[in-house]
Order: C-alpha cells, then sequence, then structure tokens
C-alpha cells in the first residue's frame, strides 16, 4: 500500500472530481445515467424465475464427478449462451475420494450399531431418492480400522482439551467423539489427532440446531434427528484445491503428487453421525461430569470418560479421479476490455442443495440475464463482466481453486474484483471482504430495499446493531460505513483473494432463515420454499445487491476503491495485536505470583490430577514502533487519496488506465510471494483462515 498510493498520487496530480459524487468513481452526471441503468436492470428481475431454476437445479443429487452434475453444468452454460455471454465449460481432473464402507459400533458396555442413514420423509419428495445420493461422510478423511475407548471432547478445541489433561483424561489411543460447531470442522481431527486420539467422530448437538431451537424437519426447519452434517475435512488452512496438484491447474498434463506424499490429509479417520446415532454412545458414558457449558440439549448426563463405551469405526474410501467442471461465461467490455469484473458462486452440492449452493447461484444467473438483456439493448459493460458457476467446491474451493492457478498471469493482470455469493437465507444483509471496498459497498447497500421493511438492506442491519448489539456493535453502527466483516475462508473467494490478492467480496442474507438443513438430505428445494426464503424475494434482494455491485465496478470510470476504511480497521487490528500482548505479559506475571504464593494449589477442583502448573515464561516487552510509524503513513495516504480530486475527463486514456491499474492491484501489495509461515499458499499478509480455526 505505502509503495502504490504515493505512485498513484504522481499519476493523477491536481485535476478535479467532485468531492460530492452521488456515486463513488463517477462524476454527475455519469452518477445519474448509472442510477437509470440500475432502475432498468432491477425491474428485470423475477422471483418466480428463480424459484423455478431452483426447483429444476436441485431436484436431484448432483454432486462433483456426478451425471446430474455435469448436465447441470451444461445447463447452466446453455442459459448463458442465450442471454449473449461467450460461455464454456472448463474441465479439470480430480481426486475424489468417495465411501466404500462406513462402520460405527459400540462394542462395550452394550452393543450398538449406528444406522449412519438419514430418514427418508414423505413429506418431501426429494428425501425419497436414493440414486445418486452420497451418504453422510467427510471428504478427505483417511481410510481406517481403529477401535479405542469413547471419550467426550466437547467441541474439540484446544481448550477442551486442557480441562480434559487438568482431569487425568488422556486421549491417546482412544476415540472421540465432538460437536459440530465453534470452528470448522477440519480442525476438530485435526487437534484430536495431535493429541493421540486414533479416531473422530462430530456430531450435530439438538441444542446447536436440533429440537432445542424449535420444531425439527418436517413440522419445522430444524436438524431432523437424523440429518447428518457432510463436509471436507481437508486441512484447508494449509492451502484448499485439487490434493494431487498444489499451485498449478489439474489439467491433464499437469504433474501429479502421489497420495503417500499429500499432507492435507486428515491424520486419523473421521465420520460424521447424526444426535440419534450419537445418543446412546454418550449415553454409555462414564467418568467425570462434564461442565455445564459443555452440556447440550440430549436428556442424557454428559459424562467426559473414558469409557466403558468403546467404540470400533471402520471407513474405507474409493479414491478417484473425476471430472470437475466450471462454468465461465463472459461479457466484454466496450470500453476497457482488459479489465475484468468477476461473479461467482458454486453450483455443486453434497446432494439436492437448494439452500447450498443454489439459491445463491440463482440469484446470480438471475442478475446475470438482466445485464446480457442490458447489453443487448445496448447498454454494453464499459468493462469485461465474467460469471463463474464453481464445481468441486464442497470438497475444497476445488474448482474455483485450480481456475485461478490455472489462470493466475491473466488474472494478476487484469482482474479488477471478484464478487461471490455462496447460498441465501432472508434477513438480515451480511458482506465481508476487503476494506478497500468497503466504502462502495455501503453505498450498494444504501440503494437495495430490504422486501420486508421497505428500509434499505444497510439502515435494517444499522437497526438491527444498534437495538440488539453490545456496546462495540453499536459504536460500529454509528460509523458512516457499517464494518464488513474480514474474510476468512469457506467459500470460492478464497484463492482470488488469499492466493492472488484480488479484492474480493462475499454477501448474503440470514438471520431469519433456520440453518438445519445445512449439509443434510433435507437441503430440498421443499424446505427451502416453506423455511428459508418463501417466495425467493430476498433471491431478488441478493440478484439486485451483486447486480449493482458489478454494474458500478464494470461502469465507474475511477474504480470504486477507497482507503480510509482500510486504514481504520489495520490500525484497530495493530490495536487488538497490542493489548492482546498487555494482557498475556498481565496474566502470566499474575499467575506466577500466585504460584509462588501457594495460592493456586489451595484453589485447585479436587478433581485436578496434575496439581498447580509450573510458572510461565514471562512475556516480554514487544517494540511496536516500526508498525505504528507504517500505520500511519498508510494513514495519511489514505487520506491523501481521499482528498485527492479527480476528473476522469480531464485525463488521457493511457494515465486512467495507469490510475485504474494502481487502484486495482493496491490489494496485490498486501501479499508476498513467500506466503504465510508453515503455509506458503496463503500469500495475503492480512486476510487469512485461522491455523486452528479454519473459517
Amino acid at each position: 500500500m505505502r509503495t502504490a498510493l504515493p505512485a498513484f498520487a504522481l499519476a493523477v496530480g491536481a485535476v478535479a472530481f467532485a468531492a460530492d459524487a452521488p456515486l463513488i468513481g463517477f462524476d454527475a452526471d455519469g452518477a445519474a445515467a448509472q442510477r437509470a441503468l440500475e432502475a432498468d436492470f432491477a425491474t428485470r428481475l423475477d422471483a418466480s424465475e428463480q424459484e423455478a431454476w431452483l426447483k429444476h437445479l436441485s431436484e436431484t443429487p448432483h454432486h462433483v464427478g456426478s451425471a446430474r452434475g455435469r448436465e447441470n453444468a451444461e445447463w447452466i452454460r446453455d442459459r448463458f449462451r442465450d442471454w449473449g455471454y461467450d460461455a464454456e465449460l472448463v474441465t479439470y481432473e480430480i481426486l475424489l475420494p468417495t465411501p466404500r464402507l462406513r462402520h460405527l459400533e459400540m462394542t462395550a458396555p452394550e452393543p450398538f450399531t449406528a444406522s449412519l442413514q438419514e430418514q427418508p420423509l414423505p413429506e418431501d419428495p426429494s428425501t425419497t431418492m436414493t440414486e445418486g445420493l452420497l451418504p453422510p461422510y467427510h471428504a478427505f478423511s483417511v481410510d481406517g480400522d481403529v477401535e479405542g475407548e469413547l471419550v467426550f471432547v466437547n467441541y474439540g478445541l484446544e481448550e477442551d482439551y486442557a480441562w480434559l489433561e487438568r482431569h487425568g483424561i488422556d486421549v491417546a489411543g482412544k476415540v472421540v467423539i465432538a460437536k459440530y460447531g465453534r470452528s470448522w470442522r477440519g480442525i476438530k481431527p485435526k487437534i484430536a489427532a495431535e493429541h493421540g486420539a486414533v479416531g473422530a467422530i462430530i456430531y450435530s448437538d439438538p441444542a446447536d440446531d436440533g429440537y432445542g431451537k424449535g420444531d425439527t424437519y418436517p413440522d419445522g426447519p430444524w436438524k431432523h434427528p437424523t440429518g447428518v452434517q457432510r463436509g471436507s475435512v481437508m486441512d484447508m488452512p494449509l492451502r484448499p484445491g485439487d490434493v494431487l496438484t498444489p499451485n498449478v491447474g489439474a489439467t491433464p498434463d499437469a504433474e501429479r503428487l502421489e497420495r503417500s506424499e499429500v499432507e492435507v490429509f486428515t491424520a486419523i479417520p473421521v465420520l460424521p453421525i447424526s444426535y440419534a446415532d450419537a445418543e446412546p454412545l454418550l449415553r454409555a458414558l462414564g467418568g467425570p461430569v462434564a461442565p455445564e457449558d459443555w452440556f447440550g440439549a440430549l436428556p442424557i448426563p454428559y459424562h467426559a470418560g473414558p469409557g466403558p463405551a468403546r467404540v470400533r469405526l471402520t471407513l474405507e474410501f474409493d479414491w478417484n479421479m473425476v471430472e470437475a467442471h466450471n462454468v465461465i461465461a463472459m461479457l466484454p467490455g466496450e470500453r476497457f476490455p482488459d479489465e475484468w469484473v468477476m461473479r461467482g458462486n458454486h453450483h455443486d452440492a453434497w446432494n439436492h442443495g437448494a439452500a447450498d449452493p443454489i439459491s445463491g447461484l440463482v440469484a446470480l444467473m438471475a442478475e446475470a440475464k438482466a445485464i446480457g438483456e442490458l447489453a443487448a439493448a445496448g447498454d454494453q459493460p464499459d468493462r469485461t463482466l465474467v460469471y463463474a458457476a464453481w464445481d468441486a467446491e464442497e470438497q475444497g474451493l476445488i474448482g474455483s481453486t485450480e481456475w485461478v492457478e490455472d489462470h493466475a498471469e491473466e488474472l494478476d493482470a487484469k482482474l479488477v474484483a471478484y464478487l461471490n455469493t455462496d447460498g441465501n437465507s432472508r434477513g438480515f444483509v451480511d458482506a465481508g471482504g476487503s476494506h478497500t471496498l468497503e466504502h462502495f459497498v455501503n453505498g450498494v447497500m444504501e440503494d437495495v430495499t430490504d422486501p420486508q421493511t421497505g428500509a434499505s438492506v444497510a439502515e435494517r442491519l444499522r437497526a438491527r446493531m444498534r437495538v440488539t448489539g453490545d456496546a462495540g456493535t453499536r459504536a460500529r453502527a454509528d460509523r458512516d460505513d457499517l464494518p464488513i466483516d474480514p474474510l476468512g475462508s469457506g467459500s470460492d473467494y478464497t484463492p482470488f483473494l488469499q492466493h492472488l490478492g484480488i479484492a474480493s467480496l462475499n454477501t448474503s442474507f440470514g438471520g431469519e432463515g433456520p440453518g438445519g438443513s445445512y449439509h443434510t438430505l433435507y437441503d430440498t428445494w421443499t424446505h427451502y420454499t416453506r423455511f428459508r426464503d418463501p417466495g425467493l424475494v430476498y433471491g431478488v434482494a441478493l440478484s439486485e445487491l451483486n447486480g449493482r455491485a458489478t454494474l458500478r465496478l464494470a461502469n465507474a470510470p475511477v474504480l470504486p476503491f477507497e482507503f480510509t476504511n482500510l486504514a481504520d480497521h489495520v490500525a484497530g487490528y495493530l490495536d487488538e495485536i497490542e493489548a492482546l500482548t498487555k494482557t498475556m505479559r498481565e496474566e502470566t506475571a499474575r499467575t506466577n505470583a500466585l504460584i509462588a504464593s501457594g495460592a493456586f494449589a489451595l484453589a485447585l477442583d479436587p478433581q485436578d490430577t496434575l496439581g498447580p502448573p509450573e510458572a510461565e515464561a514471562e512475556v516480554p516487552y514487544l517494540n511496536f514502533a516500526p508498525l505504528e510509524n507504517a500505520v500511519a503513513r498508510l494513514e495519511e495516504a489514505a487520506a491523501a487519496y481521499a482528498a485527492a480530486e479527480i476528473d476522469a475527463k480531464a485525463l488521457d486514456a493511457a494515465t486512467l488506465a495507469r490510475l485504474n491499474r494502481l487502484l486495482y492491484t493496491s490489494e496485490r501489495v498486501l501479499t508476498h510471494e513467500d506466503g504465510l509461515p508453515r503455509r506458503p499458499w496463503f500469500r495475503h499478509h492480512v486476510y487469512a483462515p485461522g491455523f486452528y480455526t479454519g473459517y
């Protein structure tokens, strides 16, 4: 950033751009024309059309590698061609494990065999299909046949193992059972293996998304007792994508690793189960009663174990090469054809995938159709638009990652921004992304009307933050721009933002549509249209939000990047680091004083088997001055850019192109080719998934 912004100032000099322009990046006349174009665009969005597409695309299972998955991709490609886009399938050859054998039994103190099946429901015809279904499993778990005493580890986080250790419970050589939640699922077997466990089971507790929340499906939206959350457990904090072709596209001639060389598989076998299957296992546990905050909603006392419950877990997978089919559709730009704006949403699902991902995909398709109609009527976008429907997202962001790695040089040169969606619901707008785009997306949110309240989606969110938030949330609601979340991982923006440094946004609506169907058999058209977004009115809102954003990025003479919000967030991150080191230093000093005085030993729980801890190493004083000075320079450069007066009409074509390139490559300055420690695939130095959180 310190390189890009001063260079920008030299490039544009002191030309005039009104500071009160109605839309960032446009002058007054351009803004008026843009608003008229967007108003026309919004009239072309049709909820009933989205609902019909949703039903068609989710009527049968369509995971990566399936015949229906390819048929859906071809159908989507053909729709884009109908709407005037140059559309094609881009295919990669990837490794996909699917289960050959799944078996979980309790061998003591009494026999029990888990069903590992989800119950078909006559109220939802989609759930009665059998052809093409993927059973509940975790992609990229290793094969294994293990047996051991069972230990309940709560959510399977490091602090949970600390409690077990202090109570004399060692998971080495045992099988652990953990609740879904509070971290990405792949972190749970990772930590379990680091503590010596030989196998892991993950279940959804009804307190989190089952009857502890309300009526279960089909009476209500929450997780059916037999519902199981499938999902990948690839170690994506190391890198996503095809496991055999790191850093390059998985083309037929790509050099591939041997399976024994892959480092992102789990170290132990892991299996997801329902809370119906989990209850007998947890009921059979002895050992100490777990802490109160470990309890879920099952009608049992939650014991930690180990034993007397003993389980055997057997998993075998078919490790096959399959084709992943991305749909890539392009609409050439009229004025800046070598500057691209890209939209994406995946099309593959674990089974029917009505909510995840099809609800987001049909919103993308609706906006693309409307923009295609505008172009056919003479309103060609100034920049080239690229729409993508990704494959193999569910197994590890594979389709998008392979395409990005395959086209990295061209994307680095041309791609202005990437806008992602990944399913939708109803309620409040949720936006995350590069903070260089925070001011821009706030302007878009102000111009989209919430379908329930008639207020803008920005104002509805602001009101919620003020009424229900804590003091910090209320303070953020009073900012001129609502803050957007930083992006970790979990969807297809990851290779764009965190590998190539392309400014990205991720948007959806939620907060009112219950999520009990996530990655289960019950994520169907029937469930979605009853409980998540009846009438798909928020599908239209999502189309309008992203369509306006896409059109503004495509047509703004000066790209709508803004840096004061970035500087504000980076300064906040520095404050957090400084406060954290101070807190760690004070807590360490206090703990060591208690150990020295003997007070710590007197305060121990009688069940604590470890005794007083050893004195901790003192936390040193750190010199933050270089970082503080760098943040101050960033703030000064951002303020200088915000005060600049830019008249795009006064710039010749070469200067305008140079200015816009400086703007859209500013995010690249926050990356480093060496990447992050322990995981060089992640090159962005601000945004990345947590090493032990995953998202």
